[in-house]
């Protein structure tokens, strides 16, 4: 982003992909080309994150299947951490596995307890091409995890087991937005 701008000011909200789109079940290519269209892509990533009052975002969660996403997230200590990653690869997951509620904007108005690590980090680049390296904990690692699954064509649905998974697929059918 240019001069300390507020991001996503320049960006436009898109509609969210939602459960269910194939979009959100493969995993994304890398970014070749890091030019104007990166950047306004992630211009419209946080536009549509703030717009849907998130903390994460995916490029896939816009119907755009790149290795792209945005954070506005606190951790355990509510420190902000604000960003985004390009390309990026979840270099280390470890510490403690906590079961805290996990929410996706894909997945609209629901949530359940999934297990993450407490400690993550993720190297990738900026939309300049500039190589960056994230540590996160507590909620931020739980952020970056998550933002990551995004990537490999995985949701948090995914980690479930059991009656919580079946739980959360029953909420999911009779959601307002599920297109069953």
């Amino acid at each position: 982003m240019r001069n300390g701008s507020i991001p996503g000011t320049r960006g436009r909200v898109r509609p969210l992909t939602l459960l269910g789109d194939p979009a959100l079940h493969a995993p994304c290519a890398e970014v070749a080309d890091f030019g104007p269209e990166l950047v306004s892509l992630v211009e419209d990533l946080f536009a549509t994150m703030y717009a849907a009052q998130g903390v994460g975002l995916a490029a896939n969660q816009i119907g755009e299947s790149l290795r792209v996403f945005v954070y506005d997230c606190p951790d355990d200590e509510d420190v902000r951490h604000l960003g985004h990653m390009v390309n990026p690869r979840l270099v280390e997951a470890d510490g403690v596995v906590l079961r805290g509620p996990e929410g996706c904007l894909s997945l609209p108005g629901l949530e359940a307890g999934t297990e993450r690590y407490d400690h993550a980090v993720v190297e990738g680049f900026t939309a300049a091409g500039e190589p960056v390296t994230v540590h996160g904990t507590g909620f931020f690692a739980r952020c970056l995890q998550h933002e990551c699954d995004h990537l490999e064509g995985r949701v948090y649905a995914d980690h479930l087991k059991g009656l919580r998974h079946r739980r959360l697929m029953r909420q999911v059918a009779r959601s307002s937005w599920h297109r069953g």
